[in-house]
């Protein structure tokens, strides 16, 4: 082999040996390795007390946070019916009147945007049964299987009606009193809040209107001029003679 063609060969070599070491020095150990792809890594928010950023839906969620907002609307408007031929319009007009349900609801946790999500879904789902079972082509077993369903998503959604005031009440119960009747002598005590200690004032005799009796009507008296009735007892006394004359007998 001559010179001139070892000296493309030992050009090439060293290109190589160049390049080799580069990619060496880029895999070292110094570089941070290949991260994982973001779409399996799960980000946890901050305690509330140290988030500072100020959501946009919470009257539609009840969080403070917009991504569990908006994961919340996208679960009410999939439950909702939509018509096939319904045009982009009015779609978008049935969303803002989905929408606008949560924000009649107002829900202030995120327990609360739970609830309300749930009260729509059930009231959907009952008025397509309703729907459903008043089809005029409808069997007889399809109606009532379609209200018997209908029924139950009705009752459950009352009792998520029921469950949400309980929350929001936290257990309290309020009684209001509208009349009291004092009587002479006697004294009563209301509580105008219904809160324990606030409002507490005492009703007494000087009140006019307070102290009285209820109008009713009088008491039955005894009567003299009626007649005693027989009183019962064991003593002996004559029957009639069963047998008697019949008339037209020999």
């Amino acid at each position: 082999m001559t010179k001139a063609a070892k000296k493309p060969a030992a050009s090439k070599i060293k290109k190589a040996a160049t390049s080799k070491a580069a990619l060496v020095e880029k895999l070292s150990p110094t570089t941070p390795p290949d991260t994982k792809p973001t779409e399996s890594v799960a980000k946890c928010p901050v305690p509330p007390d140290m988030d500072e950023t100020v959501p946009l839906l919470k009257h539609l969620g009840g969080s403070i946070h917009d991504d569990w907002n908006q994961a919340l609307c996208n679960q009410v408007l999939n439950a909702a019916k939509y018509p096939k031929n319904a045009t982009p319009e009015d779609k978008a007009k049935l969303y803002f009147s989905h929408l606008a349900f949560l924000t009649g609801v107002n829900p202030q946790d995120v327990i609360e945007g739970m609830m309300a999500a749930q009260l729509f879904a059930s009231h959907s789902a009952s008025m397509e049964c309703y729907r459903r079972a008043m089809l005029p082509d409808q069997s007889l077993e399809g109606r009532t299987a379609n209200l018997v369903q209908a029924a139950k998503l009705t009752r459950a959604n009352a009792s998520v009606v029921e469950a949400l005031t309980k929350y929001r009440n936290k257990g309290k119960q309020r009684i209001v009193i509208e009349h009291v009747h004092v009587y002479q002598g006697g004294q009563a005590a209301f509580i105008a809040t219904g809160a324990p200690g606030e409002g507490v004032a005492k009703i007494k005799e000087v009140q006019p209107h307070a102290i009285g009796h209820a109008p009713s009507a009088p008491l039955r008296c005894q009567d003299p001029s009626r007649l005693a009735l027989p009183v019962a007892r064991n003593g002996k006394r004559t029957l009639p003679d069963a047998r008697r004359a019949i008339a037209g007998s020999a």
